[in-house]
């Protein structure tokens, strides 16, 4: 620790990411906590994004850019290096096209010295504020529980920071599983931990693109379904949910991907 400030570790992987990722570095050099490591990984690009990193790494040498650079293997592995080279006391998760707001690690590093029993903790995106769901009511600081995360993924990557021991406790990200990896991991996040969802809008994500269809891995509907599926069928073999709430649930997501389909043909 740095005058008792914890170090934060920043990861991002890259994957062909050269129109963004610069706004990216951006967002994280003007961010008011600056006790840092920022690691990028070049998950096998072939545009010039690494060269790019490079670049922006020399013209702010005080943010301690380390770029890391392997054959492509996709985001699950990307993270996975990268949190295995880091350093910090938290780690702090963002994609190369989307952009924290200035006091998003401020807030939240003041948020976990405030409240030592949370381990993980995501906030919202994009303007969104959660009144509700289902019977569940949101404060400013809500418990998410895995079951929870079954029924909707409130934690979303760039969002996230979370505390180093949860890579001892719970390991990487399922690097076998291409989509919804980051709800996969989620669920076994909170299964055995504190997770919390801050109502507070600090991230930009995807450059105000639509959540899915559009883009990147979201736009694979159907591969992002069986990705779902795979982690209901998890939940199930974890024992978060029983077999009858587990059969609802894929019912659910079933109608959520239809949804999806009939959105994105008549957007």
């Amino acid at each position: 620790m740095q005058n008792n400030r914890p170090l934060v570790s920043v990861v991002i992987p890259m994957y062909n990411s050269e129109k963004t990722i610069q706004n990216t570095l951006r967002s994280v050099s003007i961010q008011t906590y600056t006790h840092l490591e920022v690691i990028v990984v070049d998950d096998g690009s072939t545009d010039g994004s690494a060269g790019l990193v490079e670049q922006f790494a020399g013209q702010n040498p005080q943010m301690n850019i380390q770029l890391i650079r392997k054959a492509n293997g996709g985001v699950s592995t990307a993270r996975n290096a990268g949190m295995k080279q880091s350093k910090g006391d938290y780690i702090a998760l963002l994609d190369s096209d989307d952009e924290w707001l200035p006091k998003k690690l401020e807030i939240q590093i003041e948020i976990f010295k405030n409240n030592p029993h949370i381990d993980f903790l995501g906030s919202t995106r994009n303007g969104e504020h959660f009144s509700r769901f289902l019977f569940k009511k949101f404060s400013y600081l809500t418990h998410i529980s895995s079951r929870l995360l079954l029924y909707k993924t409130f934690l979303i990557t760039p969002t996230t920071l979370f505390k180093r021991t949860i890579l001892d406790t719970v390991g990487y990200f399922d690097e076998t599983q291409k989509y919804a990896e980051e709800g996969n991991y989620w669920i076994r996040v909170c299964k055995d931990n504190h997770c919390v969802l801050q109502n507070e809008s600090l991230v930009i994500t995807g450059g105000g693109k639509p959540d899915f269809g559009f883009s990147g891995l979201s736009s694979n509907l159907k591969q992002m379904e069986l990705g779902e599926l795979k982690n209901l069928r998890d939940g199930l073999n974890l024992k978060i949910i029983g077999r009858i709430e587990y059969v609802f649930l894929v019912l659910y997501s079933l109608v959520k991907y239809v949804r999806r389909i009939l959105i994105v043909k008549l957007r």
